[in-house]
């Protein structure tokens, strides 16, 4: 299908305007409520992606509208140099959630793992013992933690990594879901282990059974934090709050970010033991807008929402129908592989079917939003609120494009 006027004049002006960092789908929107989104010709597309996870809860959800809504009014930033009256319950509610003590918020998940790999140091030396400057931080490859010089130094995609050197040191590699891999890298110098439940970025790549368990007693035996980044995986997506409960694990970092905002505001943030996040110091690390009480009272509502429980139920059975009916394309040879959990897919299209971004481009004409990855694999992480009706009409026009 031809992009329409309008949309042409738009992407034309964004070009004119800003850096070719992004190469998205030629559609403008400028609505959207619960799974839908509609562009500037008013036509309407179901979002099969959700913003990578960052609008779990559905475009324009009320509670967390109105919840911003009356912030808005009241006070939005005051900066750490202040307390404010959203600040304490928030920490506390985000800490009750996660089985855990103290909450460092920030604003981007990016910051957040910067915050983790910082804290994660400080700790090696202040409580370890681990001589100064020689702290290691054992991650995987494939992995996406963000686009910062630090977390760029420990990535093996070649995109994210070249011309952007000199790298950080103090990072070692091993491949993901590869226990022995990891206990051979493990040294008396490893101050944590950093990894993603399910990495998303990779295609949704989900770890061999035990895995997770097995890095969890590992890091336990020999001293070193286990530091989970459930920055997509978490709040409610794999049809658990956190990922990482699939295997009954519960890491000594939790980072968290994207669905945390609900679609409204950037919030992220680092929650551990009292024992991990108490060695900052006053002036330490910090940041203006991390815990600001817009930020606080939108959270503040998605933890409400979270503990109800109703979300993590609904991505756990929609998405156990999602994979019955991704299966079925993999029988039938459209599709060579489907990985995740919950509402939450990677779908490896076979080549003779076109590439993932291809495909992805075939289902915006049809009215479906998702993206792609790796070349041949195209996510599906839909809303939470979608309704069954609308992620069957969403994968019927994959069925479509696929010749189905």
């Amino acid at each position: 299908m031809s992009t329409p006027e309008t949309t042409r004049a738009y992407i034309a002006s964004a070009e004119a305007h800003s850096a070719h960092n992004y190469h998205p789908l030629p559609v403008v929107v400028a609505t959207a409520d619960g799974a839908w989104m509609t562009d500037v010709e008013g036509r309407r597309y179901l979002d099969l992606l959700a913003g990578y996870s960052a609008l779990n809860f559905g475009h324009g959800n009320r509670r967390l509208i109105d919840a911003a809504r009356a912030q808005l009014e009241r006070v939005t930033l005051t900066s750490r140099a202040f307390h404010h009256d959203r600040f304490a319950e928030f920490c506390a509610r985000l800490a009750e959630l996660c089985g855990m003590e103290l909450v460092l918020p920030m604003n981007t998940g990016a910051e957040a793992v910067e915050t983790a790999v910082k804290t994660a140091r400080k700790w090696g030396y202040r409580i370890k013992g681990v001589p100064d400057g020689r702290a290691r931080i054992v991650v995987a490859s494939d992995n996406f933690h963000g686009r910062t010089t630090t977390i760029i130094s420990f990535s093996t995609d070649a995109e994210a990594r070249e011309d952007f050197g000199p790298y950080t040191p103090g990072f070692d590699i091993v491949p993901y879901g590869d226990l022995a891999a990891l206990r051979a890298a493990v040294t008396e110098d490893t101050v944590a282990v950093l990894l993603e439940p399910i990495q998303g970025e990779a295609g949704v790549l989900v770890p061999p059974p035990g895995y997770l368990q097995g890095v969890r007693e590992l890091t336990r035996e020999r001293n070193v934090l286990f530091i989970a980044d459930e920055i997509q995986s978490g709040l409610g997506r794999t049809g658990r709050t956190f990922a990482c409960e699939h295997e009954g694990v519960v890491p000594d970092m939790y980072v968290l970010g994207k669905a945390l905002g609900g679609g409204v505001v950037p919030v992220s943030a680092v929650v551990s033991s009292r024992a991990v996040l108490g060695v900052f110091r006053p002036g330490e690390h910090g940041s203006t807008f991390g815990g600001n009480p817009l930020a606080c009272a939108v959270a503040l509502e998605v933890i409400a929402m979270l503990r109800a429980g109703e979300y993590q139920r609904r991505a756990a059975e929609l998405g156990d129908h999602l994979h019955r009916e991704l299966q079925v394309l993999v029988d039938m040879g459209r599709v060579t592989a489907v990985r995740g959990r919950g509402l939450w897919a990677g779908v490896d299209i076979a080549p003779e079917y076109g590439t993932g971004r291809e495909i992805s481009e075939k289902l915006m004409d049809r009215g479906v939003l998702v993206k792609d990855t790796h070349g041949v694999t195209v996510r599906i992480a839909p809303p939470l609120v979608v309704s069954k009706e609308d992620l069957d009409w969403g994968l019927t026009q994959l069925r479509g494009v696929l010749g189905v």
